[in-house]
């Protein structure tokens, strides 16, 4: 068998460094950017949500969260029927930023299917979804306090 799963750690951690260096003069760093997009675009998304989406634990979600809102890209709000529950929304920091950051991502994608033809692209999209509902089974199940058998 292939290293598939390394190619992919690689071609994630060149990404994610590319990124924090390209963001460094915005004040974002350690794949804040992907929080900050996920805002934008789900804006009054729940913290937990949040972290469910990005695949990190509730912890990391929430060192990035106040991080970028002490830096004025996002604020919490309360919701509107439950008060224990904080959604998150873009400030106009966040917002005017987030054109820059939807670019580099469309570029960091053209960048890594250069030379595929529509067939491919749409062939690896499909098998990759397949990947990631995979690994997402197993992350949740060990997310849960479950060992895996291997």
């Amino acid at each position: 068998m292939k290293d598939i799963l390394r190619d992919i750690g690689i071609i994630a951690r060149a990404l994610d460094s590319i990124s924090n260096i390209e963001f460094k003069e915005l004040d974002l760093t350690k794949g804040q950017f992907l929080y900050l997009v996920r805002i934008c675009e789900n804006p009054g998304i729940i913290q937990e949500k949040l972290a469910e989406m990005i695949k990190v634990d509730r912890t990391t979600a929430a060192r990035a969260i106040k991080k970028l809102e002490m830096q004025g890209f996002i604020e919490k709000r309360n919701d509107e029927t439950n008060k224990k529950i904080k959604r998150l929304f873009p400030k106009e920091k966040g917002e005017n930023i987030y054109p820059f950051l939807k670019r580099e991502e469309e570029h960091s994608n053209s960048v890594a299917l250069a030379g595929f033809t529509s067939d491919e692209m749409n062939t690896f999209y499909v098998l990759l979804q397949r990947v990631r509902k995979n690994v997402e089974a197993d992350w949740e199940f060990v997310k849960k306090g479950n060992k895996r058998d291997y």
